[in-house]
C-alpha cells in the first residue's frame, strides 16, 4: 500500500497520541517513520484520495497535534509516496536539507495576509489625491455629465490611479509587516486580491505581528485586510525535491 506523508520532523519527535487518525474513512492509523536523525509522519493512503472537507481537516489535525509536541516541516495535502521506503530514501538523501529547515522554523508560525481594496472608499482616495481628477470630475459635472469622451477619459485615469494604488498598497503592507517577521512569501497572484503574503512569525511575537495588522486595518481605511493564521510553516518549508510523494493527489491545504 502507498504511504501518504503529513509532515517531515527529527528523529526525537515525541509520540504521538494514541489512535491518532489521519486522512481517509475510516481514518488511518498514524505513525511515525524514522531515518536516521530525522522522521516522516506518515500513515497508508486511502484509495481515491480527494480534497473532501474530511480529509483536508484530518490532514490539518495531524499537523496541529504534532506541530504543537515539536517542529515539523508540514506536506501539502496529497502527499503520496508508493510504499514507506520511498519515503526513508527522501530522507537520507535530503538530510541535509531537513535538518537546517527544523532548525530555521523551530519556534516559528505562518501568517497569510491578503488585502483588496474597499471600492468606494478607494475611490475617494484617488479622487482625493488627484488634483486633475477632481478637475475632471467637476468639468463632467457642470457641462452636464460630459460628452462620451470625456467620460471614457476621466473612466480610465479612475482606472489606472486605482491600479497604481493597488501596488502602492501592496508595498506598503509589506513595508509595514515585514520587520516583525523572520521570512516573507509572496503568494500568486489571484483575482481580487491585491496582496497576498505569507509571513514567518516567531510564535512569542504573534501579538506583536497581530497589533500591527490591526494597526494596518487602521491607517489603510481603504483596505479590506484578511489574516489567516498561526499555520504550519508551509511557505518556508522549501523542500526541494522532497516529492516523496511522487504524486499529489489533491488541493493545497496551506494559506488560502
Amino acid at each position: 500500500m502507498s504511504t501518504y506523508v503529513y509532515a517531515i520532523t527529527a528523529g526525537s519527535h515525541p509520540a504521538l497520541p494514541e489512535g491518532m487518525g489521519g486522512v481517509g474513512e475510516p481514518p488511518m492509523p498514524v505513525r511515525i517513520l524514522k531515518e536516521g536523525d530525522l522522521a516522516a509522519i506518515v500513515s497508508d493512503a486511502p484509495e481515491g484520495l480527494r480534497p473532501k472537507r474530511r480529509d483536508l481537516l484530518a490532514h490539518q489535525n495531524v499537523l496541529a497535534e504534532s506541530g504543537a509536541a515539536a517542529c515539523v516541516l508540514p506536506m501539502r495535502f496529497g502527499s503520496v509516496a508508493s510504499d514507506d521506503a520511498a519515503v526513508t530514501g527522501v530522507l537520507a538523501e535530503r538530510a541535509d536539507h531537513y535538518k537546517e529547515r527544523l532548525r530555521a522554523l523551530d519556534g516559528k508560525v505562518e501568517y497569510n495576509v491578503k488585502a483588496s481594496h474597499v471600492e468606494e472608499a478607494v475611490l475617494h482616495r484617488v479622487m482625493a489625491e488627484s488634483p486633475e481628477l477632481r478637475a475632471l470630475a467637476e468639468a463632467n459635472r457642470k457641462s452636464g455629465g460630459g460628452s462620451y469622451d470625456d467620460k471614457i477619459r476621466l473612466g480610465e485615469m479612475v482606472a489606472s490611479a486605482v491600479k497604481a494604488k493597488e501596488a502602492e498598497d501592496a508595498t506598503e503592507v509589506q513595508r509595514v509587516l515585514a520587520p516583525l517577521t523572520d521570512a516573507v512569501s509572496v503568494g500568486p497572484e489571484s483575482t481580487g486580491w491585491l496582496v497576498n503574503v505569507s509571513f514567518l512569525v516567531d510564535r512569542g511575537s504573534a501579538e506583536d505581528f497581530l497589533a500591527a495588522v490591526e494597526e494596518a486595518r487602521r491607517s489603510l481605511a481603504h483596505l479590506e485586510l484578511r489574516v489567516n493564521g498561526p499555520l504550519p510553516p508551509y511557505s518556508f518549508v522549501e523542500p526541494g525535491p522532497a516529492e516523496p510523494a511522487g504524486t499529489t493527489a489533491g488541493a493545497d491545504a496551506g494559506a488560502e
